[in-house]
């Protein structure tokens, strides 16, 4: 796919590692004005260096639960790089643990930061977005798919991010904004996988049970997104799409 966004902003909460660092990688080397942000300024402040390497990069500390600083630092980004083109939301919490032996301010943190999160992203955005032709990405999560043990917080929450990614799909569309989802399965060389699987034997059984049987890359994701935010896709709003390698239809969504 060869997509520029040569004087576009991308703006992507969460941006500092893992799969949105990918995203925000891949629309900086396509041209792109990219604006990332985190909990850890030290942390936007490597991003940035290494992003500034490739193209236009800014950033600034927020934490998606807290709409102030959230909207902080969607008015730094419209104020360096003028209105926003995308906006990828991302940030999000998981660890493994039974219902039974889950706190409630366990559970509370992954729907604050998942759900809440992208609902302070979107919301703080909206008077900054490029209408018409503006796109918002929630990085959901199969586990919004399936339901899987150990994993409840998750599937609330990134079942949560899905519908309300679909009612902005309804609310906007006549805005000429488009909202859509992106559900990763298991993917590669993240802190995630790490946490999901910390052992060989785990991560190896999980990968059997992926149709195409490997884990995902970042870089599968960020091309999904690039495509998503591009106008090859002017007629999609309103979708989650897996990039799971078929996980979700195997209805595999145990972790343990």
């Amino acid at each position: 796919m060869n997509t520029s966004y040569k004087n576009k902003t991308i703006f992507v909460a969460g941006g500092t590692s893992g799969i949105n660092l990918g995203i925000a990688t891949r629309f900086a080397k396509a041209g792109a004005n990219v604006f990332v942000t985190s909990r850890d300024q030290e942390k936007v402040d490597n991003a940035v260096a290494d992003l500034g390497d490739i193209a236009n990069a800014s950033g600034l500390a927020s934490d998606v639960r807290d709409y102030a600083a959230v909207s902080n630092a969607i008015d730094a980004c419209a104020e360096k790089f003028g209105d926003i083109d995308c906006v990828i939301s991302g940030a999000a919490g998981n660890f493994v643990a039974p219902v039974e032996s889950m706190s409630a301010n366990g559970f509370r943190t992954v729907v604050d930061i998942d759900l809440n999160g992208t609902f302070n992203v979107y919301r703080a955005a909206i008077d900054k977005l490029r209408k018409p032709g503006a796109s918002l990405i929630a990085i959901s999560a199969t586990q919004s798919l399936l339901p899987g043990r150990g994993q409840a917080h998750v599937c609330a929450a990134k079942a949560g991010v899905n519908m309300l990614t679909q009612t902005l799909a309804l609310e906007l569309g006549p805005l000429g904004v488009r909202v859509n989802a992106i559900a990763p399965g298991p993917i590669g060389d993240t802190e995630g996988m790490k946490r999901l699987t910390p052992t060989k034997e785990a991560s190896a059984t999980l990968a059997e049970s992926i149709p195409i049987g490997r884990f995902g890359t970042k870089d599968e994701v960020a091309d999904l997104a690039l495509y998503l935010a591009s106008d090859q896709a002017s007629y999609i709003t309103g979708a989650i799409i897996p990039c799971d390698g078929g996980q979700s239809l195997t209805g595999h969504g145990s972790l343990g």
